[in-house]
């Protein structure tokens, strides 16, 4: 069973299996169709440039291009792969194909060799074919004096320049290419290409496991086959799923959904058996919480209607829609946010990041919550009752405005700018601020996460206990909102200032920690920040 020895030790699968037809080459129909055509009507350009990720097929497709206009039987464009030429060409012994490593050739001495040698006329095939990999290796001067030939390329030359990272580049070198982005390969795409190998090599594979190293991978067909290939070194022809997991210290999709699932219902306690069973088990922490942001980037994009950007199954699409209409798209955007911030490079054995961005994400949720809660139970407040001056004066048009422009009119001797009188208004400011913002909870957020500090030279400092709280206010758009209420109520025109402050509140017992969520967390050994009060936080 399997490939004979002598196969196994001259050629390992990338080589082996390398597309010698433009047919054959994968995901990148838009670069081969056109170069198939340009052989096929004789409009070959003198020199191309192959861009795009490492593994995607730039200098295959650059050999196929030489064995086209060198072969004696094309036929629409393709080599034959049975005639002289194409034989050589395939074997390596071409001399007119001359394949270059910009990367240990690249200085001024060898361009000027090359240069030298390419006016002389082919041996055998009818053009000189230089593949040049890695291009933007060449040093500055090199490139130079490469510009000239190709600037006046001799007629008999055919100039393949395959480069990762074509800015580096000079532009003058870029201009007299014709240019060819290869994109980077999909799933589906490296998976076919993939099951191909595993029957011509009679390897029996798991399609999980096959996805899986395609996902690992990145769109590299290069490095996926020669994953591949290790993984039969290792294993033999028969590789299941577990194996691939192990050599490359996956978890696997299984618990990746289990914990996105318990983010998505706010779960704190099923999470955090999710994530110290993965740790105890050993996993490597940032390869998971890669997969795991990769996974809610997906129900992020399932959210916003953007399915048909998700390269999975139509089984998994399904899946990823229908635990994505349980979230918010808010909720969504902080899970990737806060998940996709964890640093494991120092520390890739503590679960402790993946566990706090758990708990911060699901009590940033759980503050919208609580804010529609107090909206809805908070009892109103009559407009007699915010100032005894009101019956004297003209009523608003505005049910807001009147409760602001008293505070202004009723400080007798006290002075706005006295920080001590701010703070004994400050209550009555939140009250002030109800309805503003898009859900109209700019007050909850304020009453429930912060106090005033100091006032100095117009600027006002405001004390936050959660950095999400803070970043939530300085976004600009809830800024001028809490800016122009400032000075509608105390009659100065503030510049809000916001900081971070550390140190527990005033402490009053309130419904809102009688919330299970809450109180699982406290148990669990969290500690309340934003306890969603009118008086008093912890």
């Amino acid at each position: 069973m399997g490939y004979n020895k002598g196969s196994m030790t001259s050629q390992v699968f990338y080589r082996k299996w390398r597309p010698r037809t433009f047919s054959e080459v994968v995901g990148q129909e838009h670069v081969t169709r056109t170069l198939c055509h340009a052989v096929d009507s004789e409009r070959v350009a003198h020199a191309y440039l192959f861009c795009g990720p490492r593994g995607t097929g730039k200098t295959s497709t650059g050999r196929i291009l030489a064995k086209a206009v060198n072969c004696l039987n094309s036929a629409e464009g393709e080599p034959c792969n049975n005639c002289t030429m194409c034989q050589a060409i395939n074997e390596g012994s071409a001399p007119d194909i001359i394949e270059i490593d910009a990367a240990s050739n690249r200085g001024i001495d060898e361009i000027r060799d090359l240069r030298e040698r390419v006016n002389y006329a082919p041996n055998l095939a009818r053009y000189k074919v230089y593949i040049i990999d890695e291009v933007h290796m060449i040093t500055g001067p090199a490139a130079n004096a490469f510009l000239k030939t190709l600037e006046e390329p001799p007629p008999h030359a055919i100039f393949i320049l395959a480069t990762t990272e074509p800015h580096h580049i000079l532009p003058t070198i870029s201009s007299r290419c014709q240019r060819f982005d290869f994109r980077r390969l999909s799933q589906s795409a490296v998976v076919s290409k993939l099951t191909f190998v595993c029957e011509k090599e009679d390897i029996h594979i798991e399609p999980e496991a096959l996805k899986l190293i395609t996902k690992v991978t990145t769109g590299s067909l290069r490095d996926a086959e020669n994953l591949l290939e290790q993984l039969v070194t290792y294993y033999g022809h028969q590789i299941e799923l577990h194996q691939v997991q192990a050599m490359v210290g996956i978890s696997g999709d299984l618990r990746i959904k289990e914990l996105a699932k318990h983010i998505i219902d706010k779960d704190t306690p099923a999470g955090l058996k999710t994530i110290n069973s993965i740790s105890n088990d050993g996993l490597d922490l940032r390869q998971f919480n890669g997969e795991l942001v990769d996974y809610l980037r997906e129900l992020l994009l399932a959210k916003t209607g953007s399915e048909e950007v998700i390269d999975v199954t139509s089984d998994d699409l399904i899946e990823i829609k229908s635990l994505a209409a349980n979230a918010s798209l808010n909720y969504l955007l902080t899970a990737v946010k806060l998940f996709g911030e964890i640093d494991l490079r120092l520390d890739n054995y503590s679960p402790l990041p993946l566990e706090l961005a758990l708990i911060e994400c699901i009590l940033s949720e759980s503050v919208e919550e609580q804010l529609a809660h107090a909206e809805l139970t908070e009892p109103k407040q009559p407009a007699e009752v915010a100032s005894p001056s009101a019956k004297s004066t003209k009523p608003s048009p505005e049910p807001k405005a009147p409760a602001p422009a008293r505070i202004a009119e009723t400080t007798g001797t006290e002075s706005p700018q006295d920080i001590d009188y701010l703070r004994s208004q400050w209550r009555e400011f939140i009250q002030a601020m109800r309805g503003e913002g898009s859900r109209g909870n700019l007050d909850a957020v304020l009453r429930s996460a912060c106090k005033p500090l100091s006032i100095e030279d117009g600027i006002l400092t405001v004390g936050f206990y959660h950095k999400f709280h803070k970043e939530y206010i300085e976004n600009p758009k809830y800024k001028h909102l809490v800016e122009k209420k400032l000075r509608e109520v105390f009659g100065q025109p503030y510049k809000l200032s916001c900081v971070i402050i550390e140190g527990k509140k005033e402490t009053k017992t309130r419904p809102e920690t009688e919330i299970p969520l809450v109180q699982t967390a406290l148990e669990m050994g969290a500690k309340i920040i934003d306890d969603k009060t009118e008086t008093g936080e912890k």
